[in-house]
């Protein structure tokens, strides 16, 4: 095993020990049945010129000195390929995801293991000990650890947990698309809050829809309207209709406006008029950071009949802790907890068990003033009803917090965006 870091650097000399020059780089091919990166030539620095050698001529390469087979006059330069990776250029100091502590490091080095005499790239090291080699002390620290027995910890991602994706200005390593569906939403958010907007733009293209969606909505609408920037207008649609009603309202809302017109024509009609219902009101008004997707039952059912209700009509409920009680012109008579229910008689009404005085609001009642109803009630959610008590949808708690709660706790925004 041997690092990058550690042969960067050392004289290449041939069979006869006269100096060829010194190792700049080392080129890696990726090959459709292999895993892991083949070694296939050195990119090293000659006096005033550089030339590529096939590895086929290298004798040894884990050494003080990098020592070929042939007769400095004898170097066959080396044919490119496709599928070329630089090491050095290419893949040192590079973003990757790390998945496990779900956050974007920096390349520090690259690990590299002789398998059935080749030499492949193994891991990429994200940890200090690749700082600290690429210094030139780390040979000398990790002694001086193990006498004193302090612990360090050996940072790695294997390669095959990563992903090389060419750019105009270099490559970037990612994980693929399927590890990173298997973050939390809010974990990819902040992942793409520190990635460049070119780098976030791919980490995005690799979502599908539904993870997008969720993604999206837990970051704010300005930075949600400067990702969608490039995106098609027929994904960004579908998109659309997979968040929340009021999330996609935010977004639309910082869009331009020709623009939004033409997504609000994209979309399914039913989702479409959710989203331009919530439009037509202030943004800081209970009905603009309303949702109109939540839990609700006709007044003339038994608990048995409700919950079958909820288990056909309602699975994009934002939340179901509420069920509200309507009677057939939708105005809301109740309100019932989703804990009342399961533990409710099967053949009692929902009448019975429902509580008839409901804090409301009107559409129109300021984000402040919901707050502060939402806080001394302590709700989850709370009904928003016009002056017919026709239900109109609900604000949950966090979103009637929004403007209250510490600055510190927001959803950051990247400088690069601002």
């Amino acid at each position: 095993m041997a690092y990058l870091s550690e042969l960067l650097g050392r004289k290449v000399t041939d069979i006869d020990g006269e100096v060829v020059g010194r190792l700049k780089d080392i080129i890696a091919i990726i090959r459709p049945n292999l895993i892991h990166p083949q070694i296939e030539a050195l990119f090293v620095q000659r006096e005033h010129t550089t030339i590529k050698i096939p590895f086929s001529l290298v004798a040894v390469l884990i050494a003080p000195a990098i020592v070929l087979k042939c007769r400095s006059e004898d170097i066959t330069p080396y044919e490119p390929e496709e599928r070329e990776i630089y090491l050095a250029s290419d893949v040192l100091d590079q973003q990757i995801i790390d998945i496990e502590g779900a956050r974007v490091v920096r390349v520090n080095d690259v690990e590299l293991v002789r398998v059935n005499g080749n030499i492949l790239v193994s891991n990429v090291d994200i940890g200090l000990p690749g700082i600290l080699r690429r210094l030139g002390v780390g040979n000398m620290t990790f002694n001086i650890l193990r006498k004193l027995k302090i612990p360090f910890t050996q940072r790695s991602v294997a390669w095959d947990y990563v992903e090389l994706i060419g750019q105009e200005h270099g490559m970037r390593l990612r994980v693929p698309g399927k590890k990173i569906t298997e973050l939390h939403p809010a974990d990819i958010a902040e992942i793409i809050a520190d990635l460049n907007r070119l780098e976030s733009r791919h980490l995005l293209e690799s979502l599908d829809v539904e993870h997008l969606a969720d993604t999206l909505e837990e970051v704010e609408p300005e930075f949600q309207a400067s990702l969608l920037e490039g995106m098609p207008d027929e994904k960004v649609a579908d998109v659309l209709e997979e968040m929340e009603p009021d999330e996609a309202a935010d977004l639309l809302a910082e869009l331009p406006k020709e623009r939004s017109a033409d997504l609000l024509a994209l979309m399914e009609k039913d989702e479409a008029e959710d989203v331009r219902k919530l439009l037509s009101y202030p943004e800081d008004s209970a009905g603009g950071i309303m949702t109109t997707e939540f839990a609700s039952v006709p007044v003339s059912v038994n608990a048995a009949e409700a919950i079958q209700i909820l288990r056909q009509t309602e699975p994009e409920a934002e939340t179901i802790f509420y069920v509200y009680v309507v009677d057939e012109q939708n105005r809301l008579l109740g309100v019932f907890s989703l804990s009342k229910l399961l533990f409710a008689d099967p053949s009692t009404p929902v009448s019975q068990f429902m509580q008839t005085r409901v804090i409301t609001v009107s559409p129109s009642a300021s984000q402040e003033e919901v707050a502060q109803i939402v806080a001394k009630y302590d709700l989850l959610a709370i009904p928003v009803v016009d002056e017919q008590n026709i239900l109109q949808g609900i604000v949950t708690a966090d979103d009637a917090l929004d403007k209250i709660i510490p600055t510190a706790w927001k959803k950051r925004l990247p400088r690069f965006y601002h």
